[in-house]
């Protein structure tokens, strides 16, 4: 039976990145996001309170049916640790906990101000194409309607900013370690050595020069090609913002997990407050 973590946190700010390294580890199998969490929700969502199914199956069985999909989703791999990828896990933690007691979840992050510019920027890119992240006209028809649409509470950056945030103070933080996007780039020998010791594994060589990983069909249904191309070489890339001055700063103060007061995450981060815990990248 494999062992399972989880990838997790805000969108645009690594995750893929992450698996693609992480996968160069012969132990491990990573990628970008898995339906698994939707197949997850659709299960209960036939089992629950209010279907006629729901005092057929109890709770037992239904987390015998949870844990048999992860191990038929799976059942092909032979890497002994499995990493599923969905910005989703980290509103599901008491689900997780149960079904896989020792799972630790990998959230990555990164300033929403930054997280807009890089998908607007997506948008820009794709000027050809009506990309399906857009319910309307109206919503895609500025910079500040389609911003704002991406923050709200259920959408594709309000949603893990907001899970992510209640997961840091839930009653499982401790499983959860925070790793901040531009670390990644700027220090990734460091930020891997202090991840593997939080997940408990042995040490191991990743070339960061040789990073590889891109999913075209997947990006081609969003109509947003090279979401998720992953860059060769793991470098920092500065760059000057595309978003307006007021709407860039209304997003530059949202980064919480640097002032994480009374929370049992581990972060790896550039900064944090004074005294806080397992919380700095080592000088």
């Amino acid at each position: 039976m494999p062992k399972f973590h989880f990838i997790s946190g805000l969108p645009r700010s690594g995750s893929t990145l992450t698996a693609a390294i992480l996968k160069q580890n012969p132990r491990f199998h990573a990628g970008m996001s898995s339906p698994v969490a939707g197949l997850v929700d659709g299960i209960l969502s036939q089992v629950s309170a209010g279907t006629e199914m729901s005092s057929m199956v109890s709770t037992e069985q239904r987390q015998r049916l949870l844990r048999g999909l992860f191990d038929s989703y799976y059942a092909d791999r032979e890497e002994p640790v499995i990493f599923d990828t969905n910005r989703a896990w980290t509103a599901n933690l008491p689900l997780l906990m149960t079904l896989f007691p020792e799972a630790k979840l990998v959230c990555l992050v990164r300033d929403l101000s930054w997280i807009m510019d890089s998908m607007e920027r997506q948008f820009r890119r794709n000027a050809f194409e009506h990309t399906r992240l857009f319910n309307t006209p109206a919503e895609r028809s500025t910079v500040y309607t389609r911003v704002e649409a991406l923050a709200g509470a259920n959408r594709l950056v309000g949603f893990p900013w907001h899970a992510l945030r209640e997961a840091c103070y839930s009653e499982h933080a401790e499983r959860i370690v925070i790793v901040e996007y531009d670390l990644i780039a700027q220090r990734p020998a460091d930020v891997f050595k202090l991840l593997y010791e939080f997940l408990e594994e042995p040490p191991f060589a990743h070339d960061f020069e040789a990073v590889d990983y891109d999913a075209p069909a997947f990006d081609a249904q969003l109509g947003l090609d090279g979401l998720h191309r992953v860059r060769r070489c793991v470098a920092p890339a500065p760059r000057e913002t595309i978003l307006p001055p007021d709407l860039f700063e209304k997003y530059n103060t949202l980064a919480f997990w640097r002032t994480l007061a009374k929370s049992r995450a581990f972060r790896i981060v550039a900064q944090a407050e004074e005294g806080s815990q397992n919380a700095t990248m080592p000088s």
